[in-house]
């Protein structure tokens, strides 16, 4: 299947060439896209059945960049540097907006304030990849959307040349690395290393899934009205640990502990228990 659909033609044009390289790529999104349409045909009454059934697709290849801890200071010096210029001021804190999130490109691109539920810490998108999601997010992004948050603020968070419209020059304004080693980071490198450090915090698939709104791990809106308390400590982890690092730190990662005095130790800090030395302690100070 690779390869067969390669050409490199002289067109009618006085200095066209169309150059068509196919292999594997070129084949999986064709049977992707022929997939749709039949589905469509079949919701129509056009078709019974798909024909595209059984067809198995090549694999695609998976985009492995992340950011290393390194790599991450460096952006932080980028996006510090930006805001302070102000030219690139808008790109870059929805850059740092999408490395505290592992949003996607779009969702922050069409993010309204309405979409924010800032008493839940989370966003409630209601239109993504995966239609409509519910999405926890962490103090750190959260702050960071509310420095930008005006009284009674309506309508697209990253305002484009009037009121009503959305922030289109993102793609332009991505050069600000142009110049750097991150000259190759786009923001699928962004959402992949999200979900890299939290894989490295130790938290599971599921919650992950969940964190970055893939297909398996997304809430809708419909059913969730107040986000799991263990999903937003999570987002909190993985924002602050990215949030640290873009600000320059050099941390060290830690998960949550699981043995047994460890876990003890926790759940009765949860539950305010102190030794009566802490709670002397307590009234003195008070």
């Amino acid at each position: 299947m690779a390869g067969k659909t390669k050409a490199n033609v002289k067109t009618e044009k006085l200095r066209g060439r169309a150059i068509v390289k196919g292999g594997a790529g070129t084949a999986t999104c064709t049977i992707g896209l022929l997939g749709g349409i039949l589905t469509y045909a079949i919701e129509l009454g056009v078709l019974d059945q798909n024909p595209k059934h059984g067809i198995r697709r090549p694999k695609g290849n998976a985009n492995k960049r992340r950011l290393s801890e390194e790599e991450y200071r460096l952006l932080g010096d980028i996006l510090r540097g930006a805001v302070e210029d102000g030219l690139y001021a808008t790109a870059a804190e929805m850059i740092r907006l999408l490395a505290l999130t592992g949003c996607r490109r779009s969702e922050i691109v069409k993010l309204r304030w309405e979409e924010v539920d800032r008493e839940g810490s989370c966003l409630r998108l209601a239109d993504s990849k995966e239609g409509a999601s519910v999405r926890a997010i962490g103090l750190a992004a959260l702050e960071h959307l509310e420095a930008r948050h005006a009284e009674g603020a309506r309508g697209y968070v990253f305002l484009g040349w009037s009121d009503d419209t959305q922030f289109g020059a993102l793609p332009g304004h991505w050069k600000i690395s142009s110049e750097t080693s991150l000259a190759d980071i786009t923001p699928h490198v962004l959402r992949h290393s999200f979900a890299s450090i939290a894989n490295d915090l130790g938290f599971t698939e599921a919650t992950i899934a969940s964190l970055v709104g893939h297909s398996r791990g997304t809430m809708t809106s419909r059913y969730i009205h107040t986000i799991d308390t263990a999903l937003v400590m999570a987002a909190d982890d993985v924002a602050g640990y990215i949030q640290g690092l873009l600000d320059g730190l050099k941390l060290k990662h830690i998960s949550y502990a699981l043995d047994r005095e460890s876990r003890k130790a926790s759940l009765a800090h949860f539950l305010g228990a102190t030794d009566d030395a802490e709670e002397e302690k307590l009234e003195l100070a008070a």
